[in-house]
């Protein structure tokens, strides 16, 4: 156990996150072999699901089958997973350049439930890595990550320029990001910097920082805040022409929540069973709750029903439900504001009639805008007992629920690496899990 002084000392040394805190964790999560060899499957997996995900999308936008040797047509996953997206970005995540292209990072959230672990989320522009790499450098003496982060990027050419370009809705993330590139110049001996998208310019010879070519730009700014970042056009210009690599891919149908109904989807079943290997998709369907697409819809044929967790006309008997049948989560899917750091989450069994009702209300009417929504089956993380330092520094024995946040450097798609994961532990009485001032932040020790 690290002592209370240490951290403290670190934590004031290292302000990652300005104006933040959290419970001081005693000691680190720990994993069991076991628990580290699932860890290691899962990533697998969600490789394996994005790579089946892009195969989907791309016979979707073509017309071609789904199957190889069958008619299996969804022109209607294309149009869901491109709806109110610009068409500018549609064309580029398209556009030959990006065939095969995978986020560098892949990290899901994964909850700790008594039937074992739960991928809630699928994440391709995850916040946390730089705040990990400093947990795990300060509890366990680790500087596993900044390496396998440049790695991840540069993809065994060591001599690259890389911008990490940070937005000002994701500005409370920069200072790890400053850290972890500090980290990886120190270690690696990398040219890597952190600026605003903005600060990025742009000729017919490719993208520049400082008056120096950039050779890859990691993102860290979301797709639906273009209007902030004008030049992103240039950006994917620069992209299709060859001159710059962006990671993650500014390829939004890879970032809806969605996703995960899509793979729930039983018109698709057939789809996946083909092109996932039994073992991965059997995981998948052991950690993935049930998730559908709340899809408005005015009128249905005489005899038809809602793809929705009971037999429903309308979407509006959901709102019907009493609270001990609300056992769901609604949230955004993705491309808009409120769709990242649990803006949009609503729990059934949680809110109040009227709340649920302005929920659903507030979920139909974004859909009506092209902005959808998903309801997933809400799956309750187990009880825990963790150790946090109290503002004394004295070890307390605390209750709580926690999420896994396993981060897997891909090396754009080459395999998915497991170099780290932030354990949050928040109070037993809280439904959803995410970084606050009673929550207490750990990185997670893995046994091999």
């Amino acid at each position: 156990m690290k002592s209370f002084a240490a951290l403290s000392r670190a934590f004031a040394e290292t302000p990652l996150f300005s104006g933040k805190t959290w419970k001081v964790a005693a000691e680190a999560w720990r994993f069991s072999a076991e628990e580290t060899r699932e860890l290691n499957l899962i990533g697998d997996a969600c490789l394996a699901f994005y790579r089946a995900h892009e195969k989907l999308y791309r016979a979707s936008v073509t017309g071609k089958s789904l199957l190889r040797n069958a008619p299996l047509y969804a022109p209607w996953v294309a149009e869901i997973l491109d709806r109110g997206k610009p068409a500018r970005l549609v064309a580029h995540q398209r556009a030959r350049a990006l065939a095969g292209t995978i986020p560098d990072v892949i990290r899901p959230d994964l909850l700790i439930t008594e039937n074992g672990f739960v991928l809630t989320e699928l994440d391709s522009v995850p916040g946390g890595i730089g705040l990990t790499a400093f947990l795990e450098e300060a509890y366990l003496g680790s500087t596993e990550m900044p390496e396998r982060f440049f790695a991840s990027l540069v993809r065994g050419k060591s001599a690259l320029n890389i911008a990490v370009a940070v937005s000002d809705e994701s500005a409370d993330y920069r200072p790890e990001f400053e850290y972890l590139a500090a980290r990886v110049c120190r270690t690696c001996g990398a040219k890597i910097s952190v600026c605003h998208p903005n600060e990025l310019s742009f000729s017919e010879d490719g993208v520049c920082l400082a008056g120096e070519r950039v050779d890859v730009v990691y993102r860290f700014f979301e797709l639906f805040d273009g209007a902030n970042f004008p030049a992103q056009e240039k950006l994917m210009e620069a992209v299709e022409r060859g001159q710059v690599r962006v990671s993650p891919p500014m390829r939004a149908f890879q970032e809806e929540k969605m996703s995960l109904a899509l793979f729930r989807h039983p018109a698709l079943d057939a789809f996946w069973r083909e092109n996932l290997a039994d073992a991965h998709r059997e995981l998948l369907q052991k950690i993935i709750p049930a998730t559908w697409i709340l899809e408005p819809v005015e009128a249905l044929p005489a005899s038809a029903l809602l793809w929705a967790p009971k037999p429903m006309r309308d979407w509006e008997a959901l709102v019907a439900l009493p609270r001990r049948e609300r056992n769901y989560v609604l949230k955004a899917s993705g491309f808009c504001e409120e769709a990242w750091g649990a803006r949009s989450v609503t729990v059934g069994d949680d809110a109040s009639q009227n709340e649920w009702k302005a929920a659903v209300a507030c979920a139909l009417e974004a859909g009506r805008r092209d902005s959808l929504y998903v309801l997933q089956d809400f799956k309750k993380p187990s009880r825990v007992n963790f150790s946090v330092f109290d503002d004394a520094g004295t070890p307390l024995s605390v209750v709580g629920r926690v999420r896994i946040c396993p981060y897997y450097f891909t090396g754009g798609g080459q395999a998915a690496h497991l170099a780290g994961a932030l354990a949050t532990v928040c109070p037993a009485d809280k439904k959803i899990i995410h970084g606050m001032r009673d929550a207490a932040l750990a990185p997670c020790d893995f046994e091999f």
